[in-house]
């Protein structure tokens, strides 16, 4: 299985450096045969880095308004909503990539998208306390991704130690 982890952020926009943290902490955990890397989320960055790849895990800051810090959603390739750069920290994100690669026939197998609601995407470095709160819960699910028999079959919220899931059905983010 050849696979990639893509860390998408600015570890100098605060909160915008979830994507980064979460690379770091995982190119200690990660199986043989997985690499690990960090992009600014320019659309061609992103699908070179998935490019060739069975499998390709992303991971993400979004801006909702109304948002709960740290609350992280699970999106399958075919639930990426379609033109909410709106919600991207970043001027281009992920639905522009996977539309790219999906006209350029360079969509990975399995690719799935984490968002992390963030708050702070000012100058500056670390991360808000609920943002920082939920890697650990966001490397342990994207390592099950990585575990063959492991994965998720759909989207939803992933529980994290600082807000939990949300009270009935998940929703995608930013709705």
């Amino acid at each position: 299985m050849t696979a990639v982890v893509i860390g998408v952020g600015n570890e100098y926009r605060r909160d915008d450096g979830i994507g980064p943290a979460v690379a770091e902490r995982l190119r200690r955990h990660v199986p043989p045969g997985v690499e690990v890397v960090t992009t600014d989320g320019e659309p061609a960055r992103v699908l070179d880095a998935w490019t060739g790849r069975h499998t390709a895990v992303v991971v993400d800051a979004v801006v909702c308004t109304g948002s709960t810090p740290g609350r992280v959603h699970r999106l399958a390739v075919d639930e990426i909503p379609r033109g909410t750069k709106e919600n991207s920290s970043h001027g281009l994100g992920i639905p522009e990539a996977v539309e790219l690669a999906r006209a350029l026939d360079r969509l990975p197998v399995h690719l799935v998208l984490y968002t992390v609601e963030v708050t702070d995407t000012g100058y500056g470095t670390g991360l808000s306390p609920p943002v920082a709160s939920a890697i650990p819960d966001i490397v342990a699910a994207v390592l099950a991704e990585l575990t063959p028999g492991d994965r998720t079959t759909s989207g939803g919220d992933v529980a994290t130690s600082s807000s939990g899931s949300p009270s009935g059905p998940p929703s995608p983010p930013c709705q």
